[in-house]
């Protein structure tokens, strides 16, 4: 490129520029600004306050994730134990059905035995 023609180049570059600048009020970019600095002033309030929440919940993750572990396996330990003691029972209760029939009343005789009150219905 020769230099006459970068000169012309910058030349026409700057006008546009001169141009644009007159398009757009400096008070209005200034208010702009301030705007934008308001507004990276709280993002980084709040990215604080969440960095900090977020120590926080870590911490307070490690504290119970011990506990919570230990009780889902005591749980766990619970329920198996539970399935096993009523298949007991199921097995138990076939067992005496098949010895003596008689032994468990169906629906129909249920009621008839039961005449407690019952105690969820409105009165």
């Amino acid at each position: 490129m020769e230099p006459a023609e970068k000169e012309s180049i910058k030349a026409a570059a700057e006008d546009i520029s001169r141009e644009f600048k007159t398009l757009v009020n400096s008070e209005d970019l200034d208010s702009i600004r301030q705007l934008q600095h308001l507004i990276l002033g709280r993002l980084q309030d709040s990215n604080a306050v969440l960095s900090h929440f977020n120590e926080y919940s870590e911490h307070c993750f490690a504290e119970v994730s011990a506990d919570f572990s230990r009780n889902t396996r005591l749980l766990k330990s619970m329920k198996s134990d539970l399935d096993y003691i009523f298949q007991k029972l199921r097995s138990m209760k076939a067992k005496i059905l098949a010895t003596y029939p008689d032994a468990f009343p169906d629906d129909s005789t249920i009621e008839e035995l039961d005449r407690r009150p019952d105690l969820e219905l409105p009165q």
